[in-house]
């Protein structure tokens, strides 16, 4: 399944492998203008609905580098690490828990083969910071060194009493930010489920102390309707508690959004109460006085994981019917995509290229773009179109043949359904909004 998608997001231009004229990059991914879309789609329709239609919510754009004092004050810079096992024999590393191994502060020898050359002997795991450093500035050293952000959170933390100050909200409230992080992995690997720069989407929700269970249940409510709304089957989520000892440094509960991937149930989303633990730091940190601190309960969302959920519910292969003269039918691949998601969400298609065609075809394009996501292609058969188009996920194709010039009507056929309906010119834009 994993190596169809794959395939079908590079022939389509959803994603391509990064720097790929150049042998790529390990596990680096590039958006093209479909995968580029689908993707400003989906942050779009977060922020609307987190940000947009609430009182409660306030957004922010941090910049990526911050003062290097806040991953120290947070912890990131002691405890954001994973343990790291190095296989003796051809020196390849691994994250320890991955390997499902014995206890980390023991060698890992004799339970489980390396997966590279297949030897069972391994160093002792140590821990890896993930952080990325760099430095700014001319001058490499210590003095310089800064790191790219490992989370989106602690911009909303050092943020907190500026929003207060400005925006005076009343408790509960949140900040909210999307934005890339970085994190350096041991193993990143399955496509872009796991990768070394991504995007988040997420907020700090600040809370009544007394009230953060309440808070909790709310949000874990509002994380199940937002999977909803991406077409996820909720038989394919599974929420995890995370046991004390594998919680995050800051975290006093955390439940974890578990999706079944075609490489086994892994993560998707995380919910976790943070208490007050990255406000009390930063204020202890700078001699702040921010008064009585609230709680905070975090939803965090990824777009490159919301994406490759999206795109394995949507991918479906049918068998069509034989056609009327008894001939087999093929078998198309289709990604049936939200509607609201679709990188394009309406093909106009010309049955012909001749001019008298094309001129209609183009101008019922050009105004339906006022409106609506457009693909305009008047390139092989029909038949061959509306493969692409259902490749890529439009809802809808427009076809104008040579009846059109008589009747003024077109024919609009339904991607899920196939079934073809004709529809006047005048009349297309309010029967797509239906």
């Amino acid at each position: 399944m994993m190596d169809k998608l794959i395939s079908l997001c590079k022939r389509r231009g959803f994603i391509f492998p990064g720097s790929e004229i150049y042998g790529g990059l390990a596990n680096s991914w590039d958006y093209g203008p479909l995968g580029t879309q689908l993707k400003k789609n989906i942050k779009d329709e977060w922020w609307k609905i987190f940000v947009e239609r609430r009182s409660d919510m306030y957004g922010i754009d941090p910049a990526i580098i911050m003062n290097p004092k806040v991953w120290e004050v947070s912890g990131h810079v002691a405890e954001f690490s994973d343990p790291l096992v190095e296989c003796k024999s051809c020196h390849s590393r691994f994250r320890a828990d991955q390997l499902a191994v014995e206890p980390l502060n023991s060698e890992l020898s004799g339970s489980t083969a390396c997966p590279t050359c297949k030897n069972k002997d391994f160093t002792e795991a140590k821990q890896f910071n993930l952080l990325f450093k760099t430095f700014l500035g001319p001058a490499e050293d210590t003095k310089a060194t800064v790191y790219l952000r490992g989370e989106l959170a602690q911009a909303m933390f050092v943020n907190y009493p500026q929003i207060v100050q400005t925006m005076r909200p009343e408790l509960p409230f949140g900040i909210t930010a999307q934005g890339k992080v970085f994190r350096n992995e041991i193993t990143p690997g399955n496509f872009i489920f796991r990768t070394r720069e991504f995007d988040l989407m997420e907020f700090e929700y600040f809370v009544k102390p007394e009230e953060w269970e309440m808070g909790f249940e709310y949000w874990r409510g509002e994380m199940k309707k937002w999977l909803d709304h991406l077409g996820i089957d909720a038989t394919h989520i599974h929420e995890v508690e995370i046991p004390d000892g594998e919680r995050a440094h800051y975290s006093k509960r955390t439940i974890d959004f578990e999706y079944d991937y075609p490489f086994g149930q892994k993560e998707l989303y995380g919910l976790a109460y943070r208490t007050d633990f990255d406000l009390k730091k930063h204020a202890e940190a700078t001699k702040s006085d921010w008064g009585n601190l609230p709680h905070v309960i975090e939803p965090t969302f990824g777009v490159d994981r919301s994406l490759l959920v999206m795109l394995l519910e949507s991918y479906h292969e049918e068998d069509l019917p034989a056609d009327r003269h008894g001939v087999e039918g093929e078998t198309r691949v289709v990604l049936k995509l939200p509607k609201w998601a679709s990188p394009v969400q309406v093909a106009v298609l010309p049955l012909s290229k001749k001019e008298e065609l094309s001129s209609v075809a183009r101008k019922i394009a050009t105004d339906l773009q006022k409106r609506f996501r457009v693909d305009y292609d008047e390139t092989q058969s029909i038949g061959k179109r509306y493969r692409r188009q259902d490749e890529i996920g439009t809802p809808y194709c427009i076809t104008v043949d040579f009846e059109t010039l008589t009747d003024q009507a077109v024919t609009i056929r339904d991607r899920d359904t196939m079934k073809q309906k004709r529809v006047k010119i005048e009349e297309i834009t309010d029967h797509l909004d239906k």
